[in-house]
């Protein structure tokens, strides 16, 4: 997790159905718009002012998006992280793993333990050395083994690995 936002040059808005691929693509760094269910010309409108890629589930939304759009055709979410990482030939950095939010895209800050205090389990705050938080929603989030099994996830489909401590950084 970090405070900076390495250079990204895919940025991607999601569809509706994609909202699974939205979260993991956040998790290897990729500043990944998810609006829910947000109507299809606001989609559109947002991935050419912005200059972002639209996934979608939607063939007809992919063909009107043009040469942003992609259809992502695989259903369960693996395979739909296989097929935008292959087709767009994505290789995230691991030292942009883990750096954005998952909610809500924002970049993660550090943050103190006394500064999380309130917001994490005192096991956590026992047991964790770093805490990032979200400048957006407000969100907490450490190093414990749910991040270790992300990074585990996202090494393994990018064919990296992560430092031989077990994290990004």
């Amino acid at each position: 997790m970090a405070a900076h936002d390495p250079v990204r040059a895919e940025r991607f808005v999601v569809d509706a159905m994609l909202g699974r691929l939205a979260h993991w693509l956040r998790a290897m760094g990729y500043d990944t718009l998810y609006l829910g269910a947000a109507p299809d010309a606001e989609l559109l409108a947002l991935a050419q002012a912005e200059g972002r890629v639209l996934l979608t589930r939607d063939a007809a939304l992919a063909r009107a998006a043009g040469a942003a759009g992609r259809w992502v055709r695989a259903e369960r979410l693996e395979a739909q992280l296989a097929e935008v990482v292959q087709a767009l030939g994505l290789a995230p950095a691991p030292d942009a793993w883990l750096s954005r939010c998952l909610e809500c895209n924002a970049l993660l800050e550090p943050r103190t333990a006394e500064a999380v205090r309130h917001a994490v389990p005192p096991r956590v705050l026992a047991n964790a050395v770093e805490f990032w938080g979200c400048p957006g929603c407000g969100r907490v989030y450490w190093a414990g083994t749910h991040a270790a099994e992300m990074l585990a996830r996202i090494a393994a489909l990018v064919g990296r690995g992560p430092q031989a401590d077990g994290g990004s950084r």
